[in-house]
């Protein structure tokens, strides 16, 4: 994901800030483990409850968000982002 000229169209923002907080959440499920607290910091089991195919569902999302970001969004605002300058 380039933010080069500072604008990012809906799907990369979006997928930018899943990864951000899966990334906390999975600091947060390392330092518990760590801490020999096993997953009790996992915020997204936490928030989610009993609904464990919603908590899937955003496991799911910030997996796509990983590989969107990898792969790069190819959307007309991020090409122009990307487009090398002369």
């Amino acid at each position: 994901m380039n933010s080069c000229c500072g604008k990012k169209c809906v799907a990369a923002t979006i997928a930018m800030w899943l990864l951000v907080i899966g990334g906390l959440n999975w600091l947060l499920v390392g330092v518990s483990m760590y801490m020999g607290k096993g997953d009790d910091y996992n915020v997204v089991k936490y928030l989610l409850g009993t609904w464990s195919w919603l908590e899937a569902l955003v496991y799911i999302l910030v997996g796509l968000s990983a590989v969107m970001t990898l792969w790069g969004c190819k959307c007309a605002t991020c090409a122009t982002c990307e487009a090398p300058k002369a």
